[in-house]
């Protein structure tokens, strides 16, 4: 049961939104800048209550923001073997997201991993008879390997490969997107081993009409009928001769887990997750842009204009999600912490910029009034996540929020607030923030 001095000062707050109210309570993700409930400079007395603390730079708070000490608060009762501490969304099909906090390590463990699910991932798999095989109308000989094919007629290549899920961020957009209300955490940047696609697709051969792969798995549509797919989608011929775009079998050393693709699957960095297929058994080589399952419609897809919340758009004015925008997560500390006043408080994270690298991050302690520039380093492969760290002295007590702000190469910066509206909720790079009580 919640706090009761919590209960009544949020209901008190939000007196006119009691819906706001009741997510905030049990712990639903809500918009970082909200555009429902707009809150009164008037009611910085009620909030400061209900955070502990003096807000020492409310001036600079944004209309309607939500302090993230009162934010995302419920207990979650459902848990998944082998990946313990992510928040389930969904059971069918599995969808898990991980907590910032536990995302801290450099590269992403398997059990931190997130989970993005479209369809019954397949059982009793044995990966000594696994095969894949490889066609399309663009494709000069078919062909159909086994892992153990791959491994012997291919060099192998380890690289560090960030994948997000083209929704992370989704529950912050307003009015509402459907499907899974991720909220940071459906991001990871593990090692991956495999073998270049561009090599096998070459050693197949390639018609000079090729424009696009796509891809079919082995998992099972939610209805159980084998006719129907679950996802089949690809990326440009482009993305798929990339030296980083990889056939891959392991994570960090070991077999890919079960629910992110064991015993093969594709992994296309920097681009929308949806486009690295899991439980990979069939290539095809287009001659045009792959029209599998989740190609078409609104599926990973954003407008091609700006639109205002809540427009019907029409498929043939919207365009496939590419490269993920600039983005970036503070992992340390964990949101909610005390600090002691007079002592710099160190920051850390991670930053990615889709197939660009970042250029710089920000920090903020001040709502976004003013930043420090944290130090950045260096990705150790193209696609891979850079990690930053800062310091920020804090000049009296009372609750903060520290805000990560990245810049990528062409100097697209992340917005404070949430980016373009789209009907599903996609490439929501609004900046990360953690509440800090300083004491």
């Amino acid at each position: 049961m919640k706090d009761k001095q919590l209960q009544r000062g949020i209901y008190e707050l939000y007196a006119n939104d009691p819906e706001r109210a009741d997510q905030l309570l049990w712990g639903r993700q809500v918009d970082p800048i909200t555009r429902r409930g707009f809150l009164k400079k008037s009611s910085l007395l009620a909030m400061s209550a209900i955070v502990g603390a003096h807000i020492p730079f409310a001036e600079n708070m944004p209309g309607g923001l939500i302090p993230m000490a009162i934010a995302g608060t419920a207990d979650e009762p459902l848990t998944i073997p082998g990946k313990p501490g992510l928040v389930v969304l969904e059971d069918r099909p599995i969808n898990a997201e991980t907590p910032a906090h536990l995302l801290d390590d450099e590269i992403t463990p398997a059990n931190r991993l997130f989970v993005r699910n479209n369809g019954v991932p397949p059982t009793n798999v044995v990966p000594d008879e696994w095969t894949v095989a490889i066609g399309g109308e663009s494709c000069e000989q078919s062909m159909t390997l086994s892992i153990a094919d791959l491994k012997r007629d291919f060099k192998a290549y380890t690289y560090q490969l960030q994948l997000e899920c083209g929704g992370n961020g989704r529950s912050a957009f307003n009015p509402p997107a459907s499907g899974n209300q991720w909220t940071f955490g459906a991001v990871g940047c593990p090692q991956w081993t495999g073998v270049r696609l561009k090599d096998v697709l070459e050693k197949c051969g390639i018609k000079k009409d090729a424009v696009y792969i796509g891809y079919y798995g082995a998992d099972t549509h939610l209805s159980g009928d084998p006719n129907k797919i679950s996802i089949s989608r690809g990326v440009p011929i482009a993305k798929a001769l990339e030296d980083e775009t990889l056939i891959a079998w392991a994570m960090n050393g070991e077999n890919i887990p079960q629910l992110n693709g064991h015993p093969l699957r594709l992994v296309c960095g920097g681009w929308a997750g949806s486009t690295s297929g899991k439980w990979l058994k069939r290539i095809v080589i287009r001659n045009k842009v792959h029209d599998g399952e989740k190609m078409m419609g609104d599926s990973y897809r954003v407008p091609c204009e700006p639109v205002a919340p809540g427009s019907k758009v029409l498929d043939d004015k919207m365009c496939i999600i590419e490269s993920m925008p600039v983005k970036s997560i503070i992992t340390y500390p964990q949101t909610g912490i005390s600090h002691s006043l007079g002592e710099k408080l160190v920051f850390r994270g991670h930053a990615w910029a889709g197939d660009l690298e970042v250029k710089e991050l920000y920090v903020s302690n001040d709502f976004g009034a003013t930043w420090v520039k944290a130090e950045l380093k260096s990705p150790v492969n193209r696609f891979a996540w850079q990690h930053w760290t800062a310091a920020i002295n804090f000049p009296m007590k009372g609750y903060y929020e520290i805000w990560a702000r990245a810049v990528d190469s062409q100097g697209h910066s992340q917005p404070m607030v949430v980016p373009n509206w789209n009907p599903k909720g996609y490439l929501n790079n609004a900046c990360h923030r953690i509440g800090v009580t300083v004491v």
